[in-house]
């Protein structure tokens, strides 16, 4: 009688690829110095959840480095950055570093230069945040501005004469063109698109502004055309300003010039309750660049050092720079989680009138980022 044939366990392993993510992380000045690690912290944990890896690159640019140097940025800096998938920004800003020259050889020219034409501001009242606008709840502050971000008033073009004399006078040119207003305009009615009001507020000027603003409104009204799900309203800049205090639940996406948007989304923070919720991205929708990511507060010199900041916008700030580059999913967890904390009130950072440390507000959002704390 033969003997049985030998059993062999053959075992086959498959290498499942994990996407990684080059993130280049510039913390800044001041707090962006302690919320950056935060959102990095949650960032992380995330994409263990999620399956995917982000490596982060720190660069040490900013208003110190600019002390030491001359200068804000190394001067291959943009060459540096088309390394990476997205860049992730703290805050600018330093007492001893006058505010045109952290704004004008940064923030800007990085703007600028890697195309990031869209200014990306969410501005929601979270629940358990009280809102300086009387009785007004998470349903009634829910809007996000799309501001041009690469053109308008903000172009640097201009100059000064006559310097320190009665004739003295400043220049400041504001330079609008049909394919700045129509990328930007498409941009902002495919966003209203996708929500559920489908409504779309045009901040203009062109009572006044009578060559930049009148075209703003008639490439705005062209771009309308081709949205007819669409509604879109004109809005003087001052009368929407208004609006945002008077009316809010009326306003969804707000499309911005550059200094429009800059100011409406100030107010559009202030009564979401703090500046320390409110995040950005600065968007280039064609993807040929890295687009860049930050909260939208300043460096907040006063309180730097001590621990207090409230890392949210840094760290919302960061799940929309999961989002952007297709972790849609970790995006969810991570605004679930920030919107679990605030709603639940017992950790508030000094901005929301409490106590909490930036430590103690990032520790509780990674544990509601848990699985098991939904």
């Amino acid at each position: 009688m033969s003997a049985p044939p030998q059993t062999r366990r053959i075992c086959t392993s498959i290498e499942i690829q994990m996407n990684t993510y080059r993130i280049a992380v510039i913390a800044g000045d001041g707090i962006g110095q302690e919320v950056i690690p935060a959102g990095i912290e949650i960032i992380t944990a995330a994409a263990v959840q999620h399956g995917f890896r982000c490596e982060f690159t720190e660069f040490p640019w900013g208003s110190e480095f600019y002390l030491r140097t001359g200068r804000m940025l190394d001067t291959d800096a943009v060459d540096q950055l088309m390394k990476f998938d997205a860049i992730y920004l703290g805050a600018i800003g330093d007492p001893r570093v006058p505010d045109h020259v952290t704004a004008r050889e940064l923030i800007l020219p990085l703007r600028q230069r890697l195309r990031q034409y869209v200014n990306l501001r969410p501005m929601r009242l979270l629940p358990g945040i009280t809102s300086p606008l009387a009785g007004r709840t998470a349903a009634d502050i829910d809007m996000v501005c799309v501001r041009e971000n690469s053109e308008g008033e903000y172009c640097g073009i201009g100059g000064r004469l006559h310097s320190g004399t009665p004739d003295e006078l400043a220049q400041q040119t504001g330079i609008f063109t049909r394919r700045g207003i129509e990328r930007i305009a498409r941009y902002g009615f495919a966003l209203a698109r996708t929500r559920p009001r489908k409504l779309v507020a045009s901040a203009t000027k062109s009572n006044a502004l009578q060559h930049a603003m009148v075209m703003w409104d008639e490439v705005v009204a062209e771009v309308a055309a081709e949205f007819p799900d669409v509604t879109c309203r004109k809005y003087h800049v001052d009368a929407i300003a208004a609006r945002m205090i008077t009316h809010p639940q009326t306003l969804d996406v707000i499309l911005a010039s550059n200094l429009f948007g800059d100011i409406l989304t100030d107010i559009g923070s202030a009564i979401s309750g703090s500046l320390g919720v409110g995040p950005s991205g600065n968007i280039n929708p064609d993807r040929t660049t890295p687009s860049m990511f930050e909260p939208i507060h300043g460096s907040a010199p006063d309180i730097a050092g001590q621990g207090v900041a409230n890392p949210i916008a840094a760290i919302w700030a960061g799940a929309m720079m999961l989002d952007h580059l297709g972790e849609r999913a970790a995006h969810d967890a991570i605004l679930r989680a920030i919107e679990r904390v605030i709603g639940d009130e017992r950790v508030k950072t000094p901005d929301l009138g409490g106590r909490a440390t930036t430590a103690e507000m990032t520790t509780a959002v990674r544990a509601r980022l848990q699985p098991q704390a939904a």
